[in-house]
């Protein structure tokens, strides 16, 4: 390896069903995720928030930058449910988009569910112990 090694960017490239979550990550397309993710139409992306509480506007970009390509985002935002700000709540409207916010957990499922009637769902999911 003369270049040494590469880091890259955690990136799934396609839509999956989110096989398990705790432990701090989560289990999809065989394969584990350690920390918080973005599941979106390019795919399952890595993302480094932590807490709900912490979220900032560049932690939304990439969910910006797709929110044409669905209709509903799912925040999952730890064990507890937290409101999402007004303020993004307000944004992810204008750009047509309805945001459901609740524990990572419901998060998951109503993904899965989703995801299997081939709806144009998102889903940002903040990783649990």
């Amino acid at each position: 390896m003369a270049g040494g090694i590469e880091i890259r960017a955690a990136h799934f490239p396609g839509r999956a069903p989110i096989d398990a979550y705790g432990n701090g990550g989560f289990r999809f397309a065989e394969m584990s995720h350690r920390g918080s993710i973005l599941c979106l139409p390019s795919g399952i992306h890595g993302w480094s928030v932590e807490g709900f509480h912490d979220l900032k506007e560049a932690d939304l970009s990439r969910l910006f930058e797709e929110a044409a390509e669905f209709d509903l985002l799912l925040v999952g935002t730890g064990e507890h449910l937290v409101p999402m700000p007004a303020e993004f709540r307000k944004r992810f409207r204008e750009a047509g988009v309805a945001v459901e916010t609740m524990a990572t957990g419901a998060a998951v499922r109503t993904y899965n569910v989703l995801l299997a009637e081939d709806r144009t769902v998102a889903a940002a999911l903040i990783a649990v112990d």
